[in-house]
């Protein structure tokens, strides 16, 4: 019981952290209010989502793995197919905003250059469209916890 509830409360903290990130990338990443702290700012941020991503996954494979229920239940179960196929779209909308945060950073300080607003808007659109599927996630947690 007590591995149970420390692998839940790890990964409660992970998915929090995640969430916490993930949404100060969406509200930093936006050309009007772009500028050098800003681009070394969503740098820092994508790292700690990054770091908060690999828990919040290893936390629930270790729930899968030692937990209470055993894998084999949680296999078993669609609702968990369906959360890891969003959690997995996720992992891959992120890997472009995680590359671009990067190179602006290295451009800026190469350069001085802040990005222009057209690579702004298709990075800030990839963070956006994460952010409104994160919750269906958590809805979906919802139904599965009540016996969907």
């Amino acid at each position: 019981m007590t591995l149970e509830a420390v692998l839940a409360a790890l990964h409660l903290v992970a998915i929090l952290t995640f969430v916490v990130f993930l949404s100060s990338q969406a509200a930093l990443c936006r050309m009007e209010w772009m500028n050098a702290a800003v681009v070394e700012r969503l740098a820092r941020l994508d790292v700690i989502y990054g770091v908060a991503a690999v828990l919040m996954i290893g936390s629930g494979l270790a729930r899968l793995i030692w937990g209470i229920k055993g894998a084999s239940w949680y296999l078993s179960q669609p609702m968990f197919h369906i959360k890891i196929t969003i959690v997995v779209a996720m992992a891959v909308l992120s890997i472009w905003p995680s590359i671009m945060f990067r190179r602006w950073r290295r451009n800026l300080r190469a350069t001085g250059a802040l990005p222009d607003a057209l690579e702004v808007k298709k990075v800030r659109r990839l963070v956006m469209i994460q952010s409104h599927v994160l919750p269906v996630v958590a809805v979906i947690a919802v139904f599965w916890a009540r016996g969907w």
